[in-house]
């Protein structure tokens, strides 16, 4: 019974600490494809076109061909 308790407990860890690291690994890679934005004469609201959920990945899709676009001159 006791060993249940600690892998619960070991599991909770495991589950904050991926958390944690997808926070540390998120925020710079939407800092990162909000200047790719910019450099492509788009708003850095653009980057909310991936939470369109009608055809899985769709907006990321949609997201990765506006990224690959050649940049604004200037």
């Amino acid at each position: 019974m006791l060993g249940g308790i600690g892998v619960a407990t070991h599991s909770s860890a495991f589950l904050a600490g991926l958390g944690i690291a997808a926070v540390a690994f998120l925020l710079p890679t939407w800092g990162v494809t909000v200047r790719r934005l910019h450099d492509t004469g788009r708003s850095g609201w653009w980057i909310l076109i991936h939470l369109i959920r009608l055809i899985p990945t769709f907006g990321a899709i949609i997201l990765l061909v506006i990224c690959s676009e050649d940049g604004k001159t200037g």
